[in-house]
């Protein structure tokens, strides 16, 4: 990491609640409404006001009455993923869950524990950024030259302890420091599922600053992104950091 990379960094932690709040934190629960096209081809329920709770130290994430009321879904890391009662009966579980994807293609319905994996690495991912970059095995450096509207372009390479959508992703970070743009490829869609995520309307939560407006859309011509389909849409309406 170069020292313009490291001074990068320093603005956009401080532009997110600063590191030294992030690092006093336990968890964060959130509630969010997300749906789009790729809810629709993998027939998963748009998800309405659900509630998660993701952990600030480790990838996992529990999925509140998910598949159903009284039921909990829970994220551990790249190993596994469960669906539990209220008693902590389990009910369902998988090992290595993403191996699981391996043989479906786009219009391949997903069961509860493929949305379970699914959706709980990817809320880890977005919302632990841009302090995750700080994980061990993570590699960050910045793109040559300046992106678009003097954004920092940042190149980021994910080792196999992580869970997320590619090994490779790039991130832009506005003037302020602030993420509005997180490129990647979505592997467990397919190998041809490159994506442009888009950030905006940032609140506080606590002393976090996170978008709570989220939209995916296909990467298209010139680096750009398509206006159609919206591939997920993602709305944070509350979120509850919690110290450690």
């Amino acid at each position: 990491m170069t020292v313009s990379t490291e001074s990068a960094l320093s603005a956009i932690f401080d532009a997110h609640g600063g590191l030294d709040y992030w690092r006093s934190l336990a968890s964060i629960d959130v509630e969010i409404s997300a749906y789009g096209f790729l809810f629709t081809t993998k027939r998963v329920p748009p998800q309405r006001h659900a509630r998660l709770t993701i952990n600030a130290r480790k990838p996992e994430v529990t999925l509140w009455d998910y598949p159903a009321p009284g039921q909990r879904a829970t994220l551990h890391g790249t190993d596994r993923v469960e669906i539990t009662s209220d008693d902590g009966s389990v009910l369902q579980s998988r090992t290595n869950p993403r191996a699981a994807f391996a043989n479906k293609r786009l219009v391949t319905p997903w069961d509860a524990l493929d949305f379970a994996y699914f959706s709980g690495y990817a809320m880890w991912n977005y919302l632990t950024l841009p302090f995750l970059l700080l994980e061990p095995g993570i590699t960050v450096h910045t793109a040559d030259g300046r992106a678009a509207n003097g954004m920092t372009r940042l190149r980021v390479g994910y080792p196999p302890t992580i869970p997320t959508h590619s090994a490779e992703q790039e991130l832009y970070f506005d003037q302020t420091g602030r993420l509005r743009r997180h490129d990647y490829t979505a592997e467990v869609v397919g190998s041809w599922a490159t994506a442009i995520h888009l950030c905006d309307d940032y609140r506080q939560f606590g002393g976090l600053w996170m978008p709570t407006t989220r939209r995916v859309h296909p990467k298209g011509p010139f680096n750009r992104p398509l206006p159609l389909p919206t591939l997920v849409a993602v709305d944070v309406h509350d979120a509850q950091p919690r110290p450690a």
